[in-house]
């Protein structure tokens, strides 16, 4: 996955990753255009995976 689809899916993908992992907060999961890397760091901090790894989870939600 080259981008992230983010823009008109994101909450409802949100929502998904708020159930499958229950210790992301609203602050771990905001998204702004152009930070998508933040978000990942942010992600790849609470959750102890690495990067691409959190690129295939979201893309398989």
């Amino acid at each position: 996955m080259n981008e992230l689809k983010f823009k008109g899916e994101w909450n409802e993908l949100k929502g998904k990753l708020k159930q499958k992992y229950a210790q992301l907060t609203d602050d771990d999961l905001m998204y702004a255009k152009g930070k998508e890397d933040e978000l990942l760091g942010r992600l790849q901090k609470k959750l102890g995976q690495k990067q691409d790894e959190i690129r295939k989870l979201i893309a398989d939600l």
